[in-house]
Formats: structure tokens, C-alpha cells, sequence
């Protein structure tokens, strides 16, 4: 039988699959260890963000995927 571990700890960068501290993962994506209702440790999806607003900014074949702020001394 093979045992997995939930990477409750969260994520581990830097270290090769088989030196990665126990209850880590090298990969986690949008995940929570804990559940926030019932505060027992379950892996799950964290929730979805909301829109701040309605205003279409770009086109819907090229939406903003990036946003930065460039500051510049003269």
C-alpha cells in the first residue's frame, strides 16, 4: 500500500522531488491545507476571486493577462 502525505506545510521550491522536506509539495496551485469553515486539515481549492468592476479593459481576444509599474528618474 502505498501512503501519500498532504503537503500541508505548503509549497517547497529549490530542491530536487526526492529531497523535499515531508509535507511539502514542489508544485501547489491555488490550494489550502486547512479548511476555513470547519478548521480541519483537508486539502482544497482556495475560492474564487470577485470582480472589482464590470469595465472591459482590452478586448476579449486580447485581454490584460499582466500588469507592472515602470518608474523612471531623470
Amino acid at each position: 500500500m502505498l501512503e501519500l502525505t498532504p503537503p500541508i506545510k505548503g509549497i517547497s521550491l529549490g530542491l530536487p522531488v526526492d529531497k523535499e522536506p515531508l509535507t511539502t509539495s514542489g508544485y501547489m496551485n491555488n490550494v489550502r491545507p486547512v479548511d476555513v469553515l470547519e478548521r480541519q486539515l483537508r486539502i482544497g481549492q482556495r475560492p474564487g476571486l470577485d470582480k472589482w468592476s464590470d469595465t472591459q479593459i482590452g478586448s476579449a481576444e486580447q485581454p490584460v493577462v499582466c500588469m507592472i509599474i515602470v518608474a523612471s528618474v531623470s
